[in-house]
């Protein structure tokens, strides 16, 4: 017998379940929190740590998975700089495929319409897996034993069990697909309930476990995509999937737990539980919450000035041993950059406080450091944020 959506009841709790939960002032919260965090930064500084976080994204999405592939090794992939480990170098593309496919979903820039379609999900999938070796197609037992290979934007063939849960027949992925978009196209939710459905609908993908893998990938760039379409702006600066790698443990409870049916009459009218997921949406609110906070203190004006002074200071002490001493007005200059996005060398001469010809070279020193960086001889210089700089810069932001 063919599995429904209605076998996933309720989509999102019921108005009384809602009413009596924090749900919607969470959801309240982190549009504000978003909000606030949008439109903080230069064009050029936004553009910089979009870029960054791509690969901070990538990381962490990927450690769910059990990818743990490290950001400066992700970054040396973007460099053409494979390991020789045949096993190592297949996981870098596989980083490299998350953002890739980040890249590609930025330039397709779907509006809620062609973003809520089975197609578009599919091409998700596709886009990730035609971007990796071919070696990661292969679905192994724990011996090794080839038990299945992944077609690129296929919907799975076969029924499957995900620990204590059995997803739907495989016959019936295709008309599930189709009315999960419908049901939790965004038109249908007003206000706050748009996020809380967002939500829902992570765990509702996971539940319908449309594809032989790559699901979990594939539903967590899905969610960072509903919840930029929808209106949190600041996607992009911060990174949803950094706070459920750091409790990734209590990520996948969570989404097991909703998986759970209804259980008696004080639980709901749908299928599932509907406390469960109550649960499970408070847990993701509050994951977002947090990294939206996180992040908004780190770009916090005065601590970021605080945080590039530390850095000098750092280089100057010998705490980072492998690069020398800096000038202590090259804090200045590289929080300006950062203030500005652009800073004319003009400005920049003016910051270093001395001769040209000492001013020049320090500018030059910060440039071959990966700190400072220039599209021309002629250009703005831009503020960077090299590998040596990064911990410094954005504390805890990776492993």
């Amino acid at each position: 017998m063919a599995t429904t959506i209605q076998s996933c009841t309720p989509f999102i709790p019921s108005e009384n379940a809602l009413s009596q939960s924090s749900l919607p002032d969470k959801a309240v919260q982190l549009s504000a929190a978003s909000a606030r965090l949008a439109g903080r930064l230069a064009l050029a500084t936004q553009v910089k740590l979009v870029l960054h976080m791509e690969v901070i994204n990538s990381y962490y999405s990927n450690l769910i998975e059990g990818n743990r592939t490290l950001p400066h090794e992700i970054r040396a992939a973007q460099q053409g700089m494979l390991s020789k480990d045949p096993a190592k170098r297949d996981l870098q593309l596989e980083s490299l495929a998350h953002i890739t496919v980040q890249h590609w979903i930025s330039k397709q820039a779907p509006d809620l319409d062609a973003l809520f379609t089975p197609e578009f999900i599919q091409s998700i999938h596709r886009e990730f897996y035609q971007a990796i070796p071919a070696s990661l197609h292969e679905l192994k037992s724990t011996s090794g034993k080839v038990l299945d290979r992944i077609e690129p934007g296929c919907w799975r063939k076969k029924s499957v069990t995900v620990g204590p849960h059995h997803p739907p027949d495989s016959e019936s992925i295709h008309s599930l697909m189709s009315a999960f978009c419908k049901t939790y196209h965004p038109n249908n939710f007003k206000g706050d309930r748009k996020i809380v459905a967002a939500m829902c609908a992570h765990h509702r993908f996971a539940w319908i476990h449309p594809f032989a893998d790559g699901n979990g990938r594939v539903m967590r760039l899905f969610t960072d995509t509903v919840l930029k379409t929808i209106g949190l702006e600041s996607e992009g600066v911060w990174c949803l999937s950094r706070g459920l790698a750091c409790d990734a443990t209590q990520y996948k409870s969570m989404l097991t737990r909703a998986d759970n049916p209804r259980k008696g009459d004080l639980d709901g009218r749908g299928q599932l539980s509907e406390h469960a997921l109550v649960e499970f949406c408070g847990f993701m609110l509050d994951t977002a919450i947090d990294q939206v906070q996180y992040m908004s203190e780190l770009l916090d004006l005065t601590n970021m000035q605080s945080r590039i002074y530390h850095y000098v200071q750092a280089r100057n002490d010998g705490r980072i041993p492998r690069l020398g001493p800096l000038k202590e007005t090259a804090s200045l200059i590289l929080y300006n950059a950062f203030l500005q996005g652009g800073l004319k060398r003009s400005v920049a001469l003016e910051l270093c406080g001395a001769t040209e010809r000492s001013s020049r070279r320090l500018l030059s020193q910060l440039k071959e450091e990966g700190l400072l960086s220039e599209t021309s001889s002629r250009s703005e210089l831009y503020w960077e944020i090299p590998e040596h700089a990064e911990p410094w810069y954005f504390p805890q932001l990776g492993p």
